[in-house]
């Protein structure tokens, strides 16, 4: 389905109604390939534009956003142990964490209610509770944007990082994901490092994957705001990580600070916590404000325009700096000028 002139309020959680010149709605892989072997017209730049929870829009986009919705989950093997399943892009990520643990596979369950689309899980890497989508990750199907072949992306491929992969990097703006493979556990090994998790298993009663996931929607829905009455992307920043010698520094001036090892061999600080103890928490300047339950969260009472949001982020990040001489790296991407 091809749109012309399109409000893209309904295309970003920030709720911003800018226009795109036009809109693709991708149905299959068959689609994808004919568009970008040129048998569809379209006009170029190009922006592959998933559930938008993860975007600020600072304008109108002068081009065309092609949006994924394809929509089918599938079991491709199983054995006593291990089963792999492959799903759409335009897959709901949420919609595939709860039906994998109804059917009592193990390992998406930490990953509960992080809004988006399947397709947008490997190149974000997303991650929450200790878990990382990279660790259950076999392949990724994506077409070429320049002649719409296919490749298969191995996990080694991808070049998973912290919040980061291939994707968003060398091959940035040059696939579309159709297709996510997911290797998941039978035998589940249930990772519950973080405290709060494991306080509110505790209330629901045994350790089981239902209950996990509901845990993980428990506290995500009690510490952050719903994009459907306040409009925001979740975690605005990284947390941020750096040198062990830099992180004894900062224990000796703020011994209260939390500090998490990091797979890099580093130390990870909560954003979250370094942006509260700038004072920032519940700050509202017109109707871009920073969430008063979770410092991360920046957020669109209503009419705030992208670039007011934007410029609210740069003040923070300077506080931040300033104060505790951390760096705070957007997690949301920036589309248009600033």
């Amino acid at each position: 389905m091809i749109l012309k002139n399109v409000s893209l309020k309904a295309y970003n959680t920030f709720g911003l109604d800018y226009k795109a010149d036009c809109v693709i709605h991708i149905n299959s892989e068959e689609e994808a390939i004919s568009l970008f072997k040129g048998d569809i017209d379209q006009q170029k730049p190009l922006l592959i534009l998933g559930g938008g929870s993860n975007i600020l829009f600072t304008e109108d986009y002068k081009g065309t956003i092609v949006h994924p919705e394809s929509g089918e989950i599938k079991i491709e093997k199983q054995n006593q142990e291990y089963v792999t399943i492959s799903a759409g892009a335009g897959v709901n990520w949420d919609k595939l964490v709860e039906w994998a643990v109804e059917k009592g596979y193990g390992g998406l369950e930490n990953l509960s209610l992080i809004p988006g689309l399947v397709g947008a899980t490997p190149v974000q890497n997303i991650g929450a509770y200790g878990v990382e989508v990279r660790d259950f990750i076999e392949k990724v199907c994506a077409v070429s944007l320049d002649d719409g072949s296919i490749t298969l992306f191995n996990n080694n491929d991808c070049r998973f990082g912290y919040r980061n992969s291939i994707f968003k990097n060398e091959m940035r703006g040059k696939y579309l994901i159709t297709k996510v493979y997911y290797r998941l556990s039978i035998k589940p090994l249930l990772k519950l490092d973080y405290g709060s998790l494991t306080d509110e298993i505790k209330k629901l009663g045994d350790v089981t994957l239902k209950n996990i996931r509901q845990s993980v929607i428990n506290i995500r829905r009690s510490k952050l705001p719903d994009p459907e009455i306040i409009g925001n992307a979740g975690s605005f920043f990284k947390n941020p990580v750096i040198r062990n010698s830099e992180a004894d520094r900062l224990k000796n001036i703020f011994p209260e600070m939390p500090f998490y090892d990091d797979k890099s061999g580093g130390t990870k600080l909560a954003a979250g916590w370094l942006i509260d103890k700038c004072g920032w928490k519940g700050f509202r300047k017109g109707d871009a404000g920073v969430h008063e339950k979770q410092a991360l969260v920046l957020v669109n009472y209503g009419k705030a325009t992208g670039k007011e949001i934007y410029n609210l982020s740069e003040i923070v990040r300077k506080s931040v700096n300033e104060k505790f001489g951390v760096d705070l790296e957007r997690e949301v991407e920036i589309v248009g000028t600033i």
